[in-house]
């Protein structure tokens, strides 16, 4: 370890910058900084010497060129128990730079609108902000590389404990964290060049660099003998999974995550109502809107009561304490909404082991990204299966019966549902709640029987939602069976008429919405 001495400040993003350079100041270190953070750090009172002024070389080409000098760089990347290194920076007036504290210009701010100036979005490339990380990071031995605010009070404590040294421990965390942030800089840069075509950006560039970040490791993955960890997006705002912070419970296992997210964006489906939601191996097996959540999550759980036991559940409100002491009553893995009455966490707090989550306040608004999927050497990688709504502003009659409207919004609340349920998939629902669900079966009259089957209310009078086509009569037929009154589907097999027919002859009122709604 080497005794820190000299500091190089430059930072686009400024919060907390002032304080922790008068604090370096307190403790002997001379600091050096460029344009704008110089003469932040100057008006709040801290000394500073210019770049410039060390370099004997004036800023060039309107800013463009600052930190890129040998006595910089130099500076930075001397080895300290190198003679010859000592040897040559002596000879050339350097000083040892060991603290290096950087962060980027706005890459990312800037081309998030789909309309980019890219004569602004070249301007804010830095290229000697990522410069200065790659060289201090890597020279981590002897250099202290600093690119988050958060990290400033961890750097001052070391020093002070330390009388004025860095353990290499910090160092090392520290230079892995300032790899990574030149790498998703990179990332940004390069996905938003390889995504323009004519100047204008598409959808899916000619290459693409993702970038997460670990949020946790894992108990294990699908199956104890699977190691796993949960990876994120930094810059996700959207409420998800991802943002969400657990407030009691067990370590969160893979399936947990996987299954709260399916839990989670099928609440969101419904903005206007109390909804819940209970999911069981990625598939809801109740789902209702109510009045309040306790008798939504009662008349959600009354769709399948066997299934729901150890399930995940969602809810888009806040759970109050009637709810909870329900919730409590059972055994349930995880529970994901957006806020907790005290008297709800008082009652839920009993059950020590039940993973309790709180998103941020659910935006009901755009949403937007990718969906990527695995596979061996590859990834598929696509928009995000958003609509829903949108689907019965087109919608299509073609029985000679149409629905009333009850069976409209029963269509509705179906369509929603059947959105997130493993294809070939079928939901029958009746007055906003789900009756019976069949998911995931090869053959789609197959998932008609298992949902008449798994219903543990009566189905006479309810509704039925197909994700994708009946290819044959047979679902129609079964439908009928059961009392099913109105069904939604895609239409366009090339054997809709029979499908019509069947349902004009069982006196069924059926629309088409044209958009299929296939989950893999």
């Amino acid at each position: 370890m080497n005794k820190i001495e000299r500091a190089l400040i430059s930072v686009w993003k400024k919060d907390g910058i002032s304080n922790f350079a008068r604090e370096l100041k307190e403790l002997g270190i001379e600091i050096l900084s460029t344009g704008g953070t110089a003469k932040l750090l100057k008006d709040a009172g801290v000394n500073v010497v210019d770049i410039s002024e060390y370099t004997q070389s004036p800023e060039l080409l309107g800013g463009r060129v600052k930190t890129l000098h040998p006595k910089i760089h130099a500076g930075i990347l001397a080895v300290r128990d190198n003679e010859s290194h000592l040897e040559e920076m002596k000879q050339h007036g350097i000083k040892p730079i060991d603290i290096v504290v950087v962060n980027f210009y706005p890459f990312e701010d800037v081309i998030k609108s789909d309309e980019v100036d890219l004569s602004e979005a070249i301007e804010n490339i830095d290229i000697g902000g990522p410069t200065l990380l790659r060289a201090a990071a890597k020279n981590h031995r002897y250099v202290t590389v600093v690119t988050h605010p958060e990290d400033y009070k961890t750097v001052i404590n070391e020093l002070k404990k330390n009388k004025g040294f860095i353990s290499p421990e910090l160092n090392m965390r520290l230079a892995a964290k300032a790899f990574s942030y030149v790498s998703r800089y990179d990332a940004a840069i390069s996905n938003f060049f390889n995504s323009l075509e004519n100047g204008k950006k598409t959808k899916f560039p000619s290459s693409l660099t993702l970038y997460f970040e670990k949020r946790m490791k894992l108990r294990y993955g699908e199956n104890p003998h699977q190691e796993g960890a949960f990876y994120t997006e930094p810059w996700i705002e959207e409420p998800c999974i991802s943002n969400s912070v657990q407030i009691q419970g067990k370590e969160l296992s893979l399936n947990n995550i996987y299954d709260a997210d399916a839990a989670l964006e099928l609440v969101k489906e419904f903005p206007s109502n109390v909804a819940c939601v209970i999911v069981k191996h990625n598939n809801p097996c109740g789902v209702a809107i109510a009045e309040n959540p306790v008798t939504a999550f009662l008349r959600a759980k009354e769709c399948d009561p066997e299934s729901a036991f150890g399930g995940i559940v969602a809810f888009n409100t806040e759970v109050d304490e009637n709810t909870a002491t329900e919730l409590a009553s059972m055994f349930l893995e995880v529970v994901i909404a957006p806020g907790y009455t005290d008297k709800a966490l008082d009652v839920l707090s009993t059950k020590q082991n039940l993973r309790i989550l709180k998103t941020p306040p659910l935006d009901f608004g755009q949403k937007s990204g990718f969906d990527i999927k695995k596979v061996v050497g590859g990834a598929l990688i696509q928009d995000r299966d958003l609509r829903s709504e949108e689907d019965f502003k087109e919608l299509k009659i073609v029985t000679k019966r149409q629905p009333t409207v009850e069976e409209l919004e029963d269509l509705k609340f179906a369509w929603k549902v059947c959105k997130h349920v493993k294809s070939n998939a079928i939901v029958l629902a009746r007055r906003g709640q789900t009756v019976g669900i069949g998911a995931g079966q090869m053959s789609r009259v197959d998932s008609v029987k298992i949902a008449v089957m798994k219903a543990r209310v009566p189905t006479k009078g309810a509704v039925l939602a197909s994700d994708a086509f009946f290819p044959f009569r047979d679902g129609i037929d079964e439908a009928a069976k059961s009392g099913i009154t109105a069904i939604v589907q895609p239409g366009g097999s090339i054997r809709d008429k029979e499908t019509i027919s069947a349902a004009d002859e069982h006196g069924i009122a059926m629309v088409f919405t044209g958009i299929r709604h296939f989950r893999h």
